[in-house]
């Protein structure tokens, strides 16, 4: 199931609807050229809806991993549009995309990310250094509190468990107040028990703060704590499946995988 994401203005221009956080339209993503060239996002339409854990899944080379990099800035469409809110991410400059990544989205990594000479406290407020903005100290303490990293702040990231470091991740997209958090495979380098911490945690920021969440993930258990599964085959929607249980997105993929 697809539908168009976006509404076009009376200049030609696109103007993000309600309750949407980010979009594609027709988007298009090629990579290399002559016989190299591979097209992993084919002429894709998809609106996330704001406030929501949208899950996004698919064989390999589906395109799932290209669609959640070029919704998050990461990656420049090769045609078609991309919209973070009212923001066409597809118009601006590559100064004006690292501002935006910077200010507005934040991210969650399988490889963590962390600066093993910082201490977990240095790493969750890096961003806002970076960024010139001040730490607010209540905020942060919620936030760390809500993980369970209050014991842990003075510890560098060798002093941690993987669990303790994807949660100073998380903490570390959620301090800057973002508009869309993406998480790229974000249980992939954890133990079961932690990577369900994980997810009810992303699943809980979403819930209870009112967080939008975009997690690609190969997991059909990691996928069900999603409100939504959107699934890809060969660069476009090929399902769309509304608070699924893990049976549910196995049914879905099994003709897909084949």
């Amino acid at each position: 199931m697809t539908s168009s994401p976006s509404v076009s203005t009376a200049t030609g221009g696109l103007r993000s609807p309600a309750g949407v956080a980010c979009a594609a339209e027709q988007l298009v993503k090629v990579y290399g050229t002559g016989d190299a060239q591979v097209t992993a996002v084919d002429g894709l339409s998809v609106a996330v809806a704001a406030g929501a854990f949208t899950a996004i899944m698919g064989p390999s080379g589906s395109g799932k991993s290209t669609l959640m990099h070029c919704l998050a800035g990461l990656d420049q469409a090769t045609s078609g549009r991309v919209l973070l809110g009212d923001t066409d991410l597809t118009a601006l400059s590559d100064r004006e995309l690292t501002r935006v990544r910077r200010d507005r989205i934040g991210f969650v990594f399988q490889s963590f990310n962390l600066l093993p000479a910082l201490t977990a406290e240095q790493n969750i407020v890096l961003p806002l250094e970076l960024a010139g903005r001040r730490v607010d100290r209540a905020a942060l303490e919620r936030i760390v509190a809500t993980l369970g990293l209050a014991d842990r702040l003075r510890h560098r990231p060798a002093e941690l468990s993987g669990g303790q470091q994807q949660r100073v991740a998380v903490a570390r997209a959620l301090v800057t107040d973002p508009e869309v958090i993406f998480a790229d495979e974000p249980t992939g380098a954890l133990d079961i028990r932690s990577g369900h911490a994980l997810l009810a945690t992303l699943r809980g920021a979403v819930r209870e703060q009112g967080r939008t969440v975009v997690m690609v993930t190969h997991d059909p258990v990691a996928a069900s704590y999603a409100d939504r599964v959107l699934l890809l085959a060969d660069g476009r929607v090929a399902g769309d499946l509304d608070r699924p249980s893990t049976d549910d997105i196995l049914a879905t993929l099994r003709p897909l995988d084949a």
